[in-house]
């Protein structure tokens, strides 16, 4: 596998978008698709093996989830994130991290906007997420002051400082969506672990449209091997517990004891474990119902 260099000097700086006024953009990348085979084997140079042999041990080593490999290759990125999205992102430590001081500057003059028809709903059955947008003319209402209050909020954080008030205090009251940045250094293997719960459906829109971003236009150049195996083996993949599996055997037999040649969710409710019988609402029940249906096993409602 050839060397990415001039790859890298291509994206290195360049600033991709995310909302509205955020961006991920490449400062470095150590490694390529190469130097995962080469730590595999634990060998130098460009080796003997032929090209579809290395494809073939980066699926294996992925499929396998032989990690460490993947460590072996580092990327550095700078962010622009607004400050509550940027909380969900530093929960994943295994990181290097140098953020911009709003004690020895002054806070970055940007606050990331809501869209009158990007206002979600809360969701009635998960209650850290979201579902729908909110209809009507309201959305513009909520817009509109929303604006009004990031202005005010700046200007009472200028306010303060002209009053001499020190940086480090000023601060303290600018909304969760005014916009940092910050270095972000990580191995392949834990950046991969960050993208695949970050882009999962369930993660939320603002996290998921950085990761989306930072995957499509900086990790899939860069590692195009690795990316390919990592949708296939984690993105588009799915897990199934043993109790899952158990279940698909058991759905069989009730169909055939039924003689029927397609199964319902009540077929699924009838072969359920009685951990679940006597729950009104159980998540594991409706993951695994969503799994069949995504299986086929169960036809779409």
């Amino acid at each position: 596998m050839a060397s990415n260099r001039s790859l890298v000097e291509e994206l290195r700086w360049q600033k991709f978008p995310v909302l509205d006024q955020g961006y991920v953009c490449l400062v470095d990348c150590m490694g390529d698709d190469g130097a995962i085979v080469q730590a595999a084997r634990v060998s130098y140079g460009e080796g003997t093996k032929k090209v579809s042999d290395d494809r073939t041990l980066i699926r294996y080593l992925m499929r396998h989830r032989h990690t460490t490999p993947f460590e072996m290759a580092e990327i550095k990125v700078l962010v622009r994130v607004p400050m509550d999205t940027w909380r969900q992102w530093v929960r994943h430590r295994a990181a290097s991290i140098n953020e911009y001081s709003t004690r020895y500057s002054l806070a970055i003059d940007a606050m990331q906007g809501t869209p009158e028809d990007e206002w979600r709903l809360q969701s009635k059955s998960n209650r850290q997420g979201s579902e729908g947008f909110i209809e009507g003319g309201l959305g513009q209402a909520l817009t509109s002051s929303e604006a009004a209050f990031h202005e005010q909020a700046r200007q009472l954080y200028e306010d303060r400082l002209e009053q001499g008030v020190a940086r480090e205090q000023a601060r303290k009251d600018l909304p969760l969506c005014t916009y940092t940045e910050a270095y972000w250094k990580i191995d392949l293997h834990n950046l991969l672990h960050f993208l695949a719960l970050r882009m999962d459906s369930h993660a939320q829109l603002e996290i998921r449209k950085f990761a989306t971003t930072l995957g499509e236009n900086i990790v899939k150049p860069l590692f195009p091997v690795v990316w390919e195996a990592f949708e296939d083996y984690r993105l588009g993949a799915m897990m199934l517990s043993k109790l899952e599996i158990e279940l698909c055997g058991r759905l069989q037999a009730h169909l055939q004891r039924e003689q029927k040649t397609t199964a319902t969710e009540e077929d699924l409710l009838a072969v359920q474990p009685d951990i679940w019988a006597n729950l009104k609402r159980c998540r594991e029940r409706d993951e695994c119902l969503a799994k069949f249906r995504r299986l086929g096993l169960i036809p779409e409602a």
